[in-house]
């Protein structure tokens, strides 16, 4: 594409005389290659300003920054590099979510969840999916690795190109509330937006909670302000607060879906079981009953969320039930591991105070005896969590341990003593989180259940600047072993 015309997408903008064919766009100077744009993105650690001439000797064709450069190749000035890679990144790639159906999911808690139930039951359908997540990327059944719950703007347009070429019909994000607020989405034209409930964190970042909750608002302003396009729905949780506001803040058709609230799509005779869960779903299409191997009431939430996204999304309602049923759990959310012993172990992602009081509550439903809750709190992260994390662990298990997390560049013993502020009764500290695993398993007795919550699918510790291979999972199953 020309630079002219890629340029074409940003009013007012002042055209270079040199004209050059753009091969690529990259805010990486070492990703730059012959006849790339290179965008220079002032960030927290680096500001791409400085790789701008790196950029042009590894064959940059021009240069997108925020000030005046002396370089041999053309610079195009912008008052906001970041939003400009998104206008032209959506540009450059053929404006790809216009070509496909988009689903948006934003919320503190079951995110990930709802996003591969989602997919699940498209691809049930006969659906050619992409995945964009917390765990992983995915076109049809080729899996990409991503550091981000939302990547740029830049990698998510290329990604979804890819997917138009691989003839993906749907494509299911989770999407963050630091990637609303940063502008990573914009671009994104979203078919449904999915609201799964607004809890406590992030707060390092958002400062408030109603900021917190105004940087999800943005998902659902996303959707338009028109009607005569495809229909676009937002999804939202009936039982959340936060509701009220977000229907007030989107024009897009409203669906909702609850367990206590009066919804379009809710649950009701429901029944908690050590193996699943069963129910009666209630929707505009009538009633159906559901007997599903997720566990736990939040599950519920997570799947009325997906029957509702996948329903608006003209998917036969019994179709959508039958993939709900045959659905398993999601690597690292409430995922049991089985070294032959007769007690339960489950490793879980719960890393807030309500997802960590969710999960726990259901542990209680099915616990005969004791229940050891492992909690850590990430360092350089929301420090007013951790004393509500640790009387959490302390109000709903009988042997709370309280271990590190990835305590990055704080110290691991000032982050325990911050959660030993909200500590009552008997609890232990073992800020070896291998040590406390062990603990846990070496104690635990036939009916008891062992809770290890916060890291859940990842496969690392980061201690300091360093991150080392860690996996609870692993860790587990070498303490079962060695009993």
């Amino acid at each position: 594409m020309e630079l002219h015309t890629l340029l074409q997408s940003i009013p007012f903008i002042q055209m270079p005389v040199d004209n050059p064919e753009i091969s690529s766009i990259e805010n990486n100077h070492k990703k730059v290659k012959q006849g790339s744009l290179f965008i220079c993105i002032t960030g927290l650690v680096f500001d791409g300003h400085t790789f701008a001439k790196e950029a042009v000797v590894n064959g940059a064709a021009a240069i997108l920054s925020e000030r005046t450069l002396d370089l041999d190749v053309p610079v195009i000035v912008v008052k906001d590099t970041t939003r400009a890679m998104a206008i032209l990144a959506n540009a450059f790639y053929g404006h790809p979510t216009q070509k496909l159906q988009l689903i948006g999911i934003t919320g503190t808690n079951g995110k990930t969840t709802t996003s591969h139930l989602i997919e699940a039951i498209f691809r049930e359908n006969k659906k050619v999916t992409g995945l964009i997540g917390t765990i992983n990327m995915k076109i049809g059944d080729r899996t990409i690795e991503t550091k981000n719950t939302t990547p740029d703007s830049l990698v998510l347009q290329s990604v979804f190109h890819d997917m138009v070429n691989e003839q993906v019909d749907t494509a299911i994000m989770e999407v963050s509330s630091h990637a609303l607020v940063q502008g990573r989405v914009n671009g994104c034209d979203y078919d449904v937006a999915i609201f799964t409930n607004l809890s406590q964190d992030h707060l390092d970042y958002h400062h408030t909670m109603e900021e917190y909750r105004l940087a999800k608002s943005l998902l659902f302003s996303k959707l338009g302000n028109s009607y005569y396009e495809n229909k676009k729905f937002a999804v939202l949780n009936a039982d959340d607060e936060a509701t009220k506001k977000f229907i007030v803040e989107t024009s897009a058709h409203i669906v909702t879906y609850g367990i206590e609230s009066p919804s379009d799509f809710m649950a009701s005779n429901i029944i908690l079981e050590n193996n699943g869960t069963r129910f009666t779903l209630l929707t505009p299409d009538g009633n159906r009953d559901i007997a599903m191997n997720l566990m736990g009431r939040f599950n519920i939430y997570n799947v009325l969320a997906s029957i509702a996204a996948a329903y608006v999304s003209n998917i036969p309602l019994d179709l959508i039930v039958h993939a709900i049923e045959k659905a398993t759990g999601v690597p690292g959310r409430f995922e049991t591991v089985n070294g032959g012993q007769d007690f339960s172990v489950i490793v879980d992602y719960a890393h807030t105070p309500d997802s960590l009081e969710n999960v726990l509550k259901t542990i209680q439903q099915f616990a005969k005896k004791r229940i050891f809750a492992i909690v850590g709190c990430g360092g350089d992260r929301d420090p007013s969590k951790r004393p509500l994390m640790a009387e959490i662990a302390c109000k709903y298990s009988t042997d709370p341990i309280f271990t590190s997390d990835n305590p990055r560049s704080e110290n691991p013993l000032a982050i325990l003593d911050d959660m030993e502020k909200g500590a009552v009764g008997n609890y232990q500290i073992i800020p070896d989180r291998t040590e406390a695993i062990t603990t846990a398993i070496q104690t635990a007795r036939n009916g008891d259940v062992v809770l290890i919550a916060g890291k859940g699918h990842e496969t690392y510790q980061i201690i300091g600047d360093q991150v080392f291979d860690f996996d609870d999972r692993l860790v587990a199953l070498k303490a079962l072993k060695e009993r």
